[in-house]
């Protein structure tokens, strides 16, 4: 009786680990069922990383004006306002091509 049973007890735990290992494998940080929600967080970590692009981007062109070879005086006007407390919330700078004395 005892090594009857001993063979059902192998098959047993073996069953227990499959069906463990299984519920895991549906339900777990990456499982089968988990997705959808991986999926809504890609697509809003893309759009955030577009974002921050563009934001980038945006920084770049500004530093790329405050540079010695190419400052603009409307950017620096801007800036110095806005550090010295001159600025009002509601101005704001218009860019026209062909303002810049030194050609650029």
């Amino acid at each position: 009786m005892l090594t009857g049973l001993r063979s059902y007890i192998s098959t047993a735990a073996l069953a227990l680990l499959i069906v463990y290992f299984a519920y895991h494998a549906l339900t777990g940080d990456q499982g089968l069922l988990t997705s959808a929600q991986r999926e809504q967080t890609l697509a809003a970590k893309s759009a955030e990383l577009a974002r921050l692009t563009a934001q980038r981007q945006d920084l770049e062109v500004r530093a790329k004006l405050l540079r010695d070879s190419s400052l603009s005086a409307d950017l620096l006007e801007e800036r110095a306002r806005s550090l010295l407390g001159y600025s009002d919330p509601r101005d704001y700078v218009i860019r026209i091509q062909g303002d810049n004395p030194t050609g650029g």
